[in-house]
């Protein structure tokens, strides 16, 4: 027993003494000509730092040769290959990556070569100065379509109608953060897991690096304008509660102006002998204030959908296999 109680500190001094250690982690679906450009580079910059490292390739139900692609970089060490039991999305594919890594920062880049090893590099060294998340923003929009670009200035600004806390615009999830935010992180419970917000909530000191995405090197972005919507719904959902405070507002706004003109037609027919008004006005009104009623509850829907989810309590995502050695050999 005292021995153990010796050994103790001297493990704890062995460990202050290593370099600091980071791992990479890389959600991709169908991306291995994209890795193959990727995973070279992004080993010769983490060597480049001279750190303890690790690679963390997440394959959410990939169907091309990303499985064969990860297995011969596997035979490295360093490398390790996660793939889940299908495609989960990508919230669920990071959060994998997040809680296989070890490092003492984890730094989150696609898989499709936007997101340059050359930046990752910066992130390492602001977070070596100081920083505790370090995340990268978009300077230039100019190649997306206009439509896109209005709905994403009015998404951040509808999310960000709250003073809680704001969600920085144009920033996504290529970031590095500590183990102290990565922990955090692993301490929030709910499968509706929108990352940005979730990035912005758990707060620590960040820097904001500006940053131009490069052209995807191979093939095309999959996720099309529908997944889109759902994550900004699933975003606004988890996020706000304004949309149910606006149907409450609508609701009012309604309601007196109809209570004030159905007073005001009593009195003239009473008073003047008016006769009420047609049929027509009646199903007009009718029709309105029906479609206001579907519309109020299908915003009330979302939420209770929500909350459906989370009681379920079904796992976030499943693992098929591991492969590989990483930082956590070391450890041993």
């Amino acid at each position: 027993m005292n021995a153990v109680l010796r050994e103790a500190p001297q493990l704890a001094q062995v460990k202050a003494l290593r370099p600091r250690s980071v791992s990479c982690v890389v959600p991709c679906f169908n991306e291995a000509a994209n890795l193959r450009q990727l995973l070279p580079q992004l080993e010769a910059m983490l060597w480049a730092t001279h750190l303890r490292w690790e690679i963390i390739v997440v394959d959410d139900g990939s169907t091309d040769d990303t499985q064969a692609l990860a297995e011969q970089w596997c035979e490295r060490s360093g490398f390790r290959y996660i793939s889940l039991s299908r495609n989960f999305g990508k919230e669920a594919a990071i959060t994998a990556g997040l809680g296989a890594a070890t490092g003492d920062a984890v730094v989150l880049l696609d898989g499709d070569m936007q997101h340059s090893p050359a930046l990752v590099r910066a992130m390492i060294d602001h977070w070596l100065a100081g920083a505790e998340v370090v995340y990268a923003v978009r300077e230039d929009r100019s190649d997306e379509a206009r439509l896109k670009k209005l709905g994403t200035r009015l998404f951040y600004k509808l999310l960000n109608a709250s003073d809680r806390f704001a969600v920085p615009e144009n920033a996504g999830d290529f970031r590095l953060m500590d183990r102290k935010v990565v922990d955090a992180l692993a301490q929030l419970p709910e499968r509706s897991r929108f990352m940005k917000g979730l990035y912005a909530w758990v707060g620590f000191r960040a820097v904001a690096l500006p940053y131009t995405p490069a052209p995807r090197a191979e093939g095309r972005s999959r996720f099309n304008g529908r997944r889109l919507l759902m994550l900004a719904l699933d975003g606004l959902t988890a996020f706000t509660t304004w949309p149910l405070r606006m149907v409450s507002v609508m609701g009012l706004l309604l309601a007196v102006p109809a209570f004030a003109y159905g007073s005001y037609v009593v009195v003239d027919h009473l008073v003047f002998g008016n006769a009420v008004s047609g049929w027509a006005t009646i199903v007009v009104s009718l029709m309105f204030f029906i479609g206001v009623q579907m519309i109020s509850t299908g915003i009330v829907g979302e939420y209770v959908a929500r909350i459906f989810e989370e009681v379920k309590g079904r796992p976030l995502y499943l693992i098929r296999e591991q492969r590989g050695t990483g930082l956590e050999m070391e450890e041993a």
